[in-house]
């Protein structure tokens, strides 16, 4: 009986190490699949983090090789160092990119911006993120939070997958994408959007229900507009929470001033001929 006992424990562990081998080879393990690099990185602006220490692994890039893309990044850019934060989040609220959705197909999407707000204060985001969660339906994150007075806080690294919309579709140039890799989730936008958001004003923090608000500070335009600059995402791919959202619940971010936005985020990159 022991012998048995021990025979199927065996058994159990191969296909225990095989299952996890085919999980792990549908994760993302280079960059030809999607250029993660058009994403914003963290770009620790500022001499000195006025902050605690970080704790995770987000580090400033070494002397990175020139990439060709669609921009580059102005003065304007060069001259604005908001102020900035890194901070930790629970393992269960985020995850890796996969190279295949659930039926085996290889992706190809190219990345999407998708735009936010807390819907409450951004410490209250920060823990929600910091806090376990086992259930699938509430775990939830973003890349990069910005808060009021326009600190660009990092959260997670930009080539894992943050949990920041659920049952979502982005209306591109080439027709609706989205991608299913969680047999027991909605397919979403997650796998290929890069998610930031803004900081609510606090009139409307904790309220579900407001459809207008005071809208974002002249600071946080500015940051949001930096931070998306150092990507290579353009402009048609850069979106909002509502309108990726198919459960016709998400309206955020509200009062969003796209103009305005735009205009700076044209000033802090430049289009190459």
């Amino acid at each position: 009986m022991l012998i048995f006992l021990l025979f199927a424990t065996l058994i159990l562990a191969v296909f225990a190490g095989k299952s996890a081998k085919i999980e792990n080879n549908n994760a993302i393990s280079n960059q030809d699949v999607i250029a993660w690099s058009e994403y914003p990185q963290a770009q620790l602006q500022s001499e000195k983090n006025l902050e605690a220490k970080p704790q995770i692994a987000i580090k400033p890039p070494a002397k990175k090789k020139t990439v060709a893309g669609l921009y580059r990044t102005t003065q304007a850019f060069a001259s604005y160092k908001p102020r900035y934060l890194i901070t930790n989040v629970n393992p269960t609220n985020y995850g890796e990119r996969y190279a295949k959705d659930i039926n085996g197909v290889t992706l190809h999407n190219q990345p999407i911006i998708v735009i936010h707000e807390t819907g409450n204060s951004a410490s209250s985001a920060v823990n929600f993120f910091q806090t376990p969660h086992d259930n699938e339906n509430i775990q939830a994150s973003y890349h990069t939070l910005i808060t009021q007075d326009g600190t660009v806080v990092y959260l997670i690294p930009p080539d894992k997958r943050a949990f920041g919309a659920g049952n979502s579709v982005f209306d591109g140039p080439n027709g609706e994408e989205t991608v299913k890799t969680n047999p027991n989730l909605p397919p979403s936008v997650n796998n290929f959007a890069y998610h930031v958001s803004l900081e609510t004003p606090p009139e409307a923090w904790g309220n579900d229900k407001a459809e207008y608000h005071s809208g974002y500070t002249e600071a946080q335009y500015q940051s949001l507009a930096w931070l998306i600059a150092q990507s290579q995402v353009p402009d048609e791919r850069i979106t909002t929470h509502k309108a990726v959202d198919r459960s016709r619940q998400k309206i955020d971010p509200i009062n969003f001033d796209f103009d305005k936005f735009f205009n700076l985020l044209h000033s802090y990159r430049q289009r190459l001929s």
